[in-house]
């Protein structure tokens, strides 16, 4: 999968200040509102959706990195947004380090593969200490869309 090939520049926000992990959600909903990526009258059941994945397990997977994640009605095709969080941000990640990178994810209902590959695709990139390092200090979203389409 070509993670370039779903991502705009509207999908990245480069500095997301928020006091703990439901805020960083709010916030990124919210831009997903903002851009159109989803409607505002969906904004609430997205948000629970994303909540609701948060507390029955972490999407912090570790290296500063939190991938919080949904199906959703009304999502018609994926939808994502790029942050850098600072200052970093507690998500309860597996190795207990703060989350200074979030990707929040949304798949239509349903997609159940779909979403496993998106998610898969995106933790791999990410993965990449070199990828990740350039993603931290990037200070516009047209320096992180580029990390994504080198």
């Amino acid at each position: 999968m070509n993670l370039a090939e779903i991502l705009s520049l509207e999908q990245f926000v480069p500095k997301v200040s928020a006091a703990d992990r439901w805020a960083v959600i709010d916030a990124l909903v919210d831009t997903l509102v903002k851009t159109g990526k989803i409607r505002p009258e969906d904004r609430e059941t997205v948000r629970k959706a994303v909540k609701d994945r948060e507390v029955s397990k972490s999407t912090g997977i570790g290296y500063g990195i939190a991938m919080p994640h949904a199906s959703v009605p009304g999502v018609s095709d994926v939808v994502v947004v790029v942050a850098r969080l600072n200052p970093p941000v507690d998500f309860q990640a597996l190795d207990d380090k703060p989350v200074s990178l979030c990707v929040l994810l949304l798949t239509p209902q349903g997609q159940f593969q779909r979403h496993l590959q998106t998610l898969a695709a995106f933790a791999r990139f990410l993965n990449d200490k070199e990828r990740r390092a350039k993603l931290e200090t990037a200070q516009t979203a047209e320096e992180m869309l580029a990390v994504f389409r080198a």
